[in-house]
């Protein structure tokens, strides 16, 4: 009789900022799931995220089916963050901002 193995198993590291990060790698989980949802095969997200090994991509993608509640709970979470931070940051008059800095430090 064979034994039921698993070789689906993914870990991740959350950063300080509470980024999901593919253990061993700089990509995030959001950033697979997301290409993912928008149509892209595992075959093209590694060619994005040259970092990831495909049984990586496969594994990311068979734990977002496998709870995809919280993971899309967390993915809302990440875009109203994303959306705090860029209202921090006012894009108008950034050029100005910066140029003026260069000055006062010539």
């Amino acid at each position: 009789m064979i034994d039921v193995v698993s070789t689906s198993e993914i870990k991740f590291t959350r950063t300080n900022a509470g980024v999901l990060r593919i253990q061993g790698t700089r990509v995030s989980l959001d950033s697979v799931i997301i290409a993912f949802n928008q149509g892209a095969t595992p075959e093209q997200i590694v060619q994005d995220y040259d970092s990831l090994t495909l049984i990586q991509v496969y594994a990311a993608i068979s734990y977002y089916l496998q709870h995809r509640k919280e993971v899309d709970d967390y993915l809302a979470e990440r875009g109203e963050r994303r959306k705090e931070l860029r209202s921090q940051y006012n894009q108008e008059g950034i050029r100005e901002r910066l140029l003026a800095r260069r000055i006062d430090t010539a």
